[in-house]
């Protein structure tokens, strides 16, 4: 028998007690017991956001939540700026594509952030005609985070929204939606929220709403107008994911319990104690610049087999990391450090790391990596 040890970035291990709440018995969406769970589940989102707007619940995962934005601010045939630095940029792009918009593509080089300039010279040459701006805040193919405040800054003088993919980066590295002028935050639940994969999560502010009512893009399951209808009466228009955000308002509570600001604390420093222990393993990290607190990717050392790596750890340790997607399948491996993910998963998900790598035949001292962690932990 072997204890699995969870480090991918998304799903993210959930605590015992949000795991226990969503054992509880079934209850009815129309009543008001579950008005007063939603209720509450909406007033601490609200916390987590940032925001003094709206927050809806989705039964879907983020993607969900991301073609809920394109379907409810845009028309075919409307302008919008993807900034694509990784897959999950390149989803915004998709999505957009999808619904007949016509994409003004910014490339990233992967690995690096978007420089904000490029955005504010691309919507100066452009003009009127863009109607969003649709970037990340955590690329997690990457593992590098983007200036958002920065880039709403640039947004916010102009006809265009900002709408940003928060799916890895709500609850785990700073976001102030408001402050920071973005008009539309969509996520998840299944990384910084500690819960399974079901639910997404989007906010809009009044500039996006008006977006929303000039709109002709098809949409049902996901028309925020009826969601914001329903909201009003502490109600959904469908039936939601019960269990699932039952769940939410424990880890809504624990979340508040801790504070943001430790939250994003202890984030950073697990982050730290990875991204040494990788440097003192002689590895190279794959975002030298830019590097978020959410996940850590790493190039994958000359000779191993990367792809062979993060199945001997998965299937042979039961310690569970990220390969690279797409371009970069193979040659990188990711290791999160967010939600219910604590030092001492860094410490055994390093050691595992060491053993594997030695088995392969990279040539290192074993206990290096370890070694770093600890001393960034203790200090």
């Amino acid at each position: 028998m072997h204890k699995s040890y969870l480090l991918t970035p998304g799903p993210t291990p959930i605590p015992e007690a949000v795991a226990q709440a969503q054992a509880r018995p079934i209850i009815h969406h129309r009543t008001p017991q579950f008005q007063k769970i939603l209720k509450e589940a909406i007033e601490g989102l609200k916390y987590v956001f940032q925001t003094n707007n709206d927050v809806f619940i989705l039964t879907s995962s983020g993607t969900g939540a991301m073609e809920a934005a394109v379907a409810n601010l845009l028309s075919k045939g409307d302008t919008a700026i993807t900034v694509e630095g990784g897959k999950f940029g390149e989803r915004w792009t998709e999505i957009c594509q999808a619904y007949g918009i016509n994409c003004e593509v910014i490339k990233v080089e992967w690995g690096r952030a978007v420089e904000p300039e490029r955005i504010k010279a691309l919507l100066k040459n452009l003009g009127r005609k863009v109607k969003a701006v649709f970037t990340t805040l955590c690329e997690t193919s990457t593992g590098v985070v983007n200036d958002i405040q920065a880039i709403g800054k640039i947004v916010k003088d102009t006809e265009a929204v900002l709408v940003v993919d928060a799916v890895s980066g709500l609850g785990a590295i700073p976001l102030l939606t408001d402050e920071w002028n973005c008009d539309v935050v969509v996520s998840g639940s299944q990384k910084g929220l500690m819960l399974p994969p079901g639910l997404g999560f989007i906010t809009l502010s009044q500039k996006a709403w008006r977006l929303v009512q000039e709109a002709k893009s098809p949409r049902y399951y996901f028309d925020l107008n009826k969601a914001k209808k329903a909201l009003a009466e502490t109600d959904t228009p469908f039936t939601p994911a019960i269990t699932l955000i039952i769940a939410l308002v424990e880890v809504l509570r624990l979340i508040k319990e801790d504070g943001l600001e430790n939250i994003f604390l202890r984030h950073k420093k697990m982050a730290e104690a990875t991204r040494q222990a990788m440097k003192a393993l002689g590895l190279e990290l794959f975002a030298s610049e830019a590097a978020s607190d959410v996940v850590t990717a790493v190039k994958v050392p000359s000779g191993i087999d990367g792809e062979k790596l993060v199945k001997i750890m998965r299937d042979s340790y039961n310690v569970t990391i990220a390969g690279g997607q797409g371009e970069l399948k193979g040659k990188i491996f990711r290791i999160a450090h967010m939600g219910y993910i604590e030092e001492f998963d860094i410490i055994v998900c390093i050691s595992c790391l060491e053993k594997v790598l030695k088995q392969m035949g990279y040539r290192f001292e074993l206990g290096q990596g370890v070694k770093a962690a600890q001393e960034v932990f203790l200090k």
